[in-house]
């Protein structure tokens, strides 16, 4: 589900009433923990958290006039999700979330390759999310991205 939002509030205010409050802790989290460079915007119909191209100017290899993504996160038909693209990318980071999460939830992993699908708002790991996402500098993310994607 893409929102037509054109700013992070607006695309809050449209989701489900239950899922609001959760939505605004999952970006205060971000917020709370993002390295410096990254940018947050709408990013294909979902809150979106970028390199812009003042810090990295080729872009988004598929699409280079856009800035190259890093993660976001969605209010979809069924779950929230959490999209963090280093996570697919790289092995070792991968692995610390698989083996953390369970200190950290009761329930199942659900995740794809830089999905991860949360059905009810109550079982996000906030904590686990912002661990998550200060990990990885700009820098970082772009060598990473650099080496596993441009080719």
């Amino acid at each position: 589900m893409t929102s037509e939002a054109t700013t992070v509030d607006q695309y809050i205010n449209e989701a489900p009433e239950d899922r609001r409050e959760a939505l605004q802790k999952l970006r205060n989290i971000i917020l709370e923990n993002l390295p410096k460079g990254f940018q947050e915007c709408i990013s294909y119909g979902m809150v979106g958290y970028v390199v812009p191209h003042s810090i990295y100017p080729k872009g988004y290899h598929c699409t280079p006039e856009l800035p190259l993504p890093f993660m976001s996160f969605a209010s979809q038909k069924n779950s929230i999700n959490f999209y963090h693209m280093c996570i697919y990318a790289n092995p070792e980071l991968h692995d610390w979330f698989v083996a953390e999460y369970p200190k950290y939830s009761k329930q199942k992993l659900d995740m794809g390759k830089s999905c991860i699908r949360f059905k009810k708002p109550d079982n996000i790991p906030f904590e686990l999310i912002g661990e998550l996402v200060k990990k990885i500098s700009v820098d970082q993310w772009i060598a990473t991205y650099e080496a596993a994607f441009r080719k």
